[in-house]
């Protein structure tokens, strides 16, 4: 007796509704014939949620961190970068605690070991070099970078992932923030550019 599985023989098209797969894998979602699941069952969502509280728990730990890189900065212009996004934290942290209550969840954290790694890391570079020097804040800049990195991949993933969550206004949400991180990145290698690397280096 012939079953129904739900994954076909590898390089077979599989079509359900009007979605196809290459991969030979089923796509959930006829909307005409499947049963769908409550989002809040789902694993999609529970998995969503779980990067959200690991971002979360992110953004209020940097905050603390970008208050030790601001005092320690060399350069007012790169302790004014540091303030400016310390203080859009707070925007941060208050739109995805939004987005939590889009998806019908309380705001929790998850400690984050890729943010705890890298705020550790940061902590190295203002004990491992001089004070009031611009290889400090060659340092500082090369710690933010690495961070705004992080988030960047983080929240351009979450964006992604976001177009197939109900609430469509979440994804808009996401693309705001992210635009945030990349603003910041680009100040940061703006200020390197234009006069910290080239201090640093005749130190």
């Amino acid at each position: 007796m012939k079953t129904d599985n739900t994954k076909t023989m590898p390089n077979t098209k599989t079509t359900t509704g009007n979605k196809t797969t290459e991969e030979g894998y089923r796509m959930p979602g006829n909307k005409t014939t499947d049963k769908w699941t409550s989002p809040a069952q789902t694993e999609f969502h529970c998995f969503f949620v779980d990067q959200l509280k690991d971002i979360y728990w992110a953004e209020k730990h940097l905050k603390k961190g970008l208050k030790k890189m601001s005092k320690a900065a060399t350069s007012p212009k790169l302790r004014d970068a540091f303030e400016k996004h310390y203080n859009e934290g707070d925007k941060q942290i208050a739109e995805l605690e939004t987005i939590f209550g889009l998806m019908g969840e309380k705001p929790e954290t998850k400690r984050c070991e890729a943010m705890a790694g890298l705020l550790e890391e940061a902590d190295g570079m203002i004990s491992d070099t001089q004070k009031n020097s611009f290889v400090r804040d060659a340092g500082l800049i090369l710690a933010a970078q690495k961070v705004e990195h992080y988030e960047i991949a983080t929240y351009g993933t979450l964006r992604a992932l976001a177009a197939y969550l109900p609430e469509k206004k979440i994804r808009k949400m996401l693309e705001t923030i992210l635009a945030g991180e990349k603003k910041t990145d680009e100040l940061l290698t703006r200020i390197a550019e234009e006069f910290v690397n080239e201090c640093a280096a005749v130190e």
